[in-house]
C-alpha cells in the first residue's frame, strides 16, 4: 500500500513540477518573462492555475497519507533489541556490566599505575569478638 501512495506521490510531484514551469512570469521579478510563450492564452492561463490547484491539493493528500502511514504501519524497535544477546562467561566478569569490566565504581577511582590504594577507613566503633 505505502509503495503505490509513493509511486502516486512521485507522479503528482513532477507534473506539479511541469505545471509551475508552463506558467507564464508575469511579475517579471527576474528581468525576463513576457513575450510569446508556449501557452499565451487567458484561457490556458487559467487551465493550468487550475491544474496547479488539483495537483497541489493530490500532493498534499499524498503526503498525509504517507504520514499516516508511517505512523500506524508498524511499531518502531528500539536498536539495542535488536542485537544479538550472549552470555558472559566466568572468566570475563560473571554477569558485570562492560562498566564494571572496566574498573572503578561508584564514587572510587581508578588508581594509577604505581599508587597503592587506599586504606579503609576506621570503623567508628571497635568490633570485639564474642566467642561464639
Amino acid at each position: 500500500m505505502q509503495t503505490i501512495v509513493i509511486v502516486i506521490h512521485l507522479l503528482v510531484v513532477i507534473a506539479l513540477v511541469g505545471a509551475v514551469l508552463l506558467q507564464r512570469s508575469e511579475g517579471g521579478g527576474l528581468g525576463i518573462g513576457g513575450g510569446s510563450g508556449f501557452m499565451t492564452a487567458r484561457g490556458a492561463a487559467n487551465a493550468l492555475t487550475r491544474t496547479t490547484a488539483i495537483l497541489a491539493a493530490a500532493f498534499f493528500a499524498t503526503s498525509l497519507t504517507l504520514s499516516l502511514l508511517a505512523r500506524y504501519q508498524s511499531q518502531p524497535t528500539d536498536i539495542f533489541e535488536r542485537l544479538p544477546q550472549t552470555e558472559q562467561q566466568e572468566g570475563e566478569g560473571g554477569g558485570a556490566g562492560i562498566l564494571d569490566a572496566l574498573g572503578g565504581g561508584e564514587g572510587t577511582a581508578v588508581p594509577s599505575g604505581d599508587a597503592e590504594a587506599p586504606a579503609a577507613p576506621a570503623p567508628s566503633e571497635p568490633q570485639v569478638p564474642t566467642g561464639q
